[in-house]
């Protein structure tokens, strides 16, 4: 039995808004009726471009007759583009929360809605069951659908991926595939992570940051226990610096030029600077 919030099953037993729109301005269709879910979901504008107006018919099961329930809920008063910003994981937080295995329902929501907002602006309607190379045949679910929810949801494993899109859940051939498909969006997401390797610096470029790193970093640290540092020269990743005021007779002060100055510069500008004090 799966665990429906209280708000789930008022918007299931309650729905809202159900039924159709004759003069509707815009009209999105998702699903079908072989995979076993389907919505049509209908909206009318008023004058200034809001939508008054919003119903769906759908085949499914309780979460998605909820989850259409409370996105034409959610969207009236909007205008097209506030009602774009609306994800699946906001209708499934306007519920209270969906049991995992039930979040495709919200999905087909959003992707309803996106569709009947290009058919009132005449766009081409994107037809997601054909955007992309079909991986799961018995839901008819792409790899585009299955990069896209594992990125708008931070999907981890291929349960996950079976619960915001069904793919998998039928005969299971797919589970590799789209098991390669997980590795290949986290490892790109790992990967974008990482720091980068530091561009290449041209001599002014290094010179520049060298000097603001010291002017808006370090010397200010400095200055508020009475010492200074200054810029002497810049020969290649050698740095020749000039330690003023209370840092000149300091015992600490070499802890300062290499863990303090140096230390910083490798970070912010090259990893290869060594910094000395003018002799």
């Amino acid at each position: 039995m799966w665990d429906y919030t209280e708000k789930v099953k008022d918007h299931f037993l309650n729905p809202r808004n159900a039924g159709k729109i004759d003069d509707a301005d815009g009209i999105g269709e998702v699903g079908s009726l072989a995979c076993g879910d389907a919505l049509k979901l209908f909206f009318k504008l008023d004058d200034e471009g809001r939508i008054v107006q919003a119903t769906f018919q759908t085949f499914g099961c309780g979460s998605a007759i909820a989850s259409s329930s409370a996105l034409t809920e959610m969207i009236k008063g909007k205008t097209l583009d506030e009602a774009l910003e609306i994800t699946n994981k906001d209708i499934a937080d306007y519920l209270g929360g969906l049991p995992k295995a039930k979040m495709h329902c919200s999905v087909m929501g959003r992707e309803a809605l996106e569709a009947a907002i290009q058919n009132y602006r005449g766009e081409p309607v994107t037809a997601h069951e054909l955007d992309g190379e079909v991986v799961c045949e018995c839901f008819g679910v792409t790899d585009t659908q299955i990069r896209r929810a594992i990125e708008e949801n931070d999907l981890k494993t291929v349960e996950d991926v079976t619960h915001y899109t069904k793919a998998g859940g039928g005969c299971e051939k797919c589970l590799p595939s789209i098991e390669e498909l997980l590795e290949e969006a986290l490892g790109a997401k790992k990967k974008a992570q990482e720091p980068q390797p530091p561009k290449k610096l041209t001599n002014i470029q290094k010179i520049t940051l060298i000097q603001k790193v010291i002017d808006e970093e370090l010397r200010p640290t400095l200055q508020a226990d009475g010492g200074d540092l200054d810029l002497i020269d810049v020969d290649g990743n050698l740095v020749t610096v000039s330690l003023r005021g209370a840092c000149t007779n300091c015992p600490s002060s070499q802890i300062t030029l290499k863990q303090g100055v140096e230390a910083r510069l490798k970070e912010m500008v090259d990893p290869g600077i060594e910094v000395v004090e003018e002799a």
